[in-house]
């Protein structure tokens, strides 16, 4: 399967730079994969779409501000994108300019709030950093750090909250999961009050979600690896909702990579804490998943082979179309669609 069969035209201008005023606001489009048709909606409307005893499973996960400015002992200025925490005050870091940065090069970060010492070159020319501090290391981030926003947005984002869903709990992610920034605490009430189940997962995203395929055939890509876990509590509703026949729907990519790499044949889960670097395109037989609700993704991305998986590659770029003609708002803060 080639790359190139997943893509698309999209106008620059479509690309949203910047969040909506009120996150419910944004456009919804319905995808029915039975009757392949597509409507066109309000975010806030997804309500009519879940019916009572359906589970939505979400990612709880919240993204640190973890791009930081800094500079060299000689003065030179760096930056540092953390990825992923490798033990204890060791993270696994994107450095700018890599070439000026080798092993043993120290770097100070907000006036000495912040000290870094690379000790080695990982694959893929990451480093692994040692970072050394007083106090707490979040706490110090969040003073000096900025959102690691996608690479094609190029707005500076006025309220960090904008970058977080509105139930983020768990410290680790370099992006955040965007299919679920367009629910309120609101609407989240009126779907509970609907009688539907809501599951957290908890997946830390990694800077590879957006990082281009290479290789011309599909399946020649190496899919990156990312962490999850996921509760008892969690497991329960959604084992109890597959017992019940009725449908498991994922929030967004990352839920249902975590969803899809643990369950079994039947569709049932388990508690469990491991990384995940499942990779789902056209082929893939679903076990878990009954409904997505997803974001618009990247020309010839993983995440765009994903939803392909699960809607068929024909419809899903037939909608993608039908998107661009409408002028709906692409990418992290862009509208989305429920594929049902």
């Amino acid at each position: 399967m080639q790359v190139s069969e997943f893509d698309y035209y999209l106008p620059k201008e479509l690309i949203a730079q910047v969040p909506i005023e009120k996150r419910d606001e944004s456009r919804l489009m319905i995808l029915d994969r039975k009757k392949q048709t597509i409507e066109h909606k309000k975010f806030k409307d997804i309500i009519d779409y879940l019916n009572p005893g359906d589970c939505l499973v979400r990612n709880n996960t919240k993204v640190i501000p973890a791009r930081i400015y800094g500079k060299k002992e000689t003065g030179a200025k760096v930056e540092f994108l953390l990825l992923k925490n490798i033990e204890g005050d060791i993270w696994e870091t994107i450095v700018r300019p890599g070439n000026k940065l080798h092993v043993g090069a120290k770097v100070i970060f907000g006036d000495g709030l912040l000290k870094a010492e690379i000790l080695d070159t990982l694959p893929g020319g990451t480093r692994k950093v040692l970072f050394k501090y007083d106090g707490i290391f979040n706490e110090i981030l969040d003073k000096i750090g900025l959102m690691p926003l996608p690479p094609y947005i190029h707005e500076e984002l006025k309220e960090k909250d904008r970058y977080q869903t509105v139930y983020a709990k768990y410290e680790g992610s370099a992006a955040a999961p965007t299919a679920g920034l367009h629910f309120t605490p609101e609407l989240l009430k009126k779907i509970e009050e609907k009688g539907i189940k809501i599951a957290n997962v908890t997946l830390h995203v990694g800077i590879g979600t957006f990082r281009p395929v290479k290789e011309e055939r599909v399946e020649d890509h190496d899919m990156h690896s990312e962490h999850f876990y996921i509760k008892q509590e969690d497991v329960d509703k959604i084992n109890e909702t597959k017992r019940a026949g009725k449908r498991v729907i994922a929030v967004g990519t990352t839920s249902c990579r975590v969803l899809e790499s643990i369950s079994d044949e039947d569709g049932r889960v388990k508690p469990i804490e491991a990384d995940t670097d499942i990779f789902i395109y056209p082929g893939y037989k679903f076990k878990c998943l009954d409904g997505l609700i997803t974001n618009f993704h990247l020309p010839q991305s993983t995440l765009l082979m994903l939803v392909s998986a699960f809607a068929g590659k024909e419809y899903i770029l037939k909608a993608y179309e039908e998107a661009v003609r409408e002028k709906y708002r692409f990418f992290s803060f862009g509208d989305a669609m429920f594929i049902e």
